[in-house]
């Protein structure tokens, strides 16, 4: 940990602030790429964020609405959730969908795969849409008070280009997806 290249950045010393099961804190000393002393605070990660767009054959899709304690906003966003490091994302984002909406899928089709704060964390997400569609019971965390909401995907698209849905992976999903129907790339 100590002495490592990074890029043009050379670590001189990292230390360990906090720890819990989901993320890592640490305060790191390093020299930048112009050559002067500095520090860098780093979020690592211990999951993969993982986002789904379900889609049935009508054009629908469902969103999540919940209470985001960081923000304390009420945020209305694609289903999402953790996936572990080292575990297939699409296993992740199968388990999601079915905890969060009920919904199980037999077609699975990447999305998109972003960074989602690289200035300060290490964060991945990763997306997919989940096509042909079978419904059943949900089965949220005890940490999530979920509101579903099904509407149009044209509704969802416009709820992201009027301000209504602010969490990045989805606004990020739900616009590469609009472009890609428009391109023809996928087909509902």
């Amino acid at each position: 940990m100590e002495n490592a290249s990074i890029g043009p950045w050379k670590r001189i010393k990292k230390t360990i602030k906090y720890d819990n099961p989901w993320i890592q804190i640490s305060h790191e000393e390093v020299i930048n790429p112009g050559g002067g002393n500095g520090i860098y605070g780093v979020v690592h990660f211990k999951n993969l964020a993982i986002g789904i767009v379900p889609i049935d054959n009508q054009g629908y899709t469902w969103l999540v609405g919940q209470h985001r304690y960081p923000s304390d906003y009420y945020s209305w966003e694609i289903p999402e959730g953790g996936g572990p490091l080292g575990v297939d994302p699409l296993l992740s984002a199968q388990r999601e969908l079915q905890e969060e909406v009920g919904i199980t899928a037999q077609t699975w089709t990447p999305l998109l795969h972003m960074h989602l704060s690289n200035s300060v964390s290490d964060e991945e997400a990763i997306v997919f849409v989940a096509q042909n569609l079978s419904y059943g019971s949900s089965a949220p965390e005890e940490t999530e008070q979920l509101t579903i909401k099904k509407l149009p995907l044209s509704e969802a698209i416009q709820m992201v280009l009027d301000g209504a849905i602010t969490d990045s992976i989805s606004v990020a999903a739900l616009l590469k997806l609009h472009a890609m129907l428009l391109k023809g790339e996928l087909v509902l």
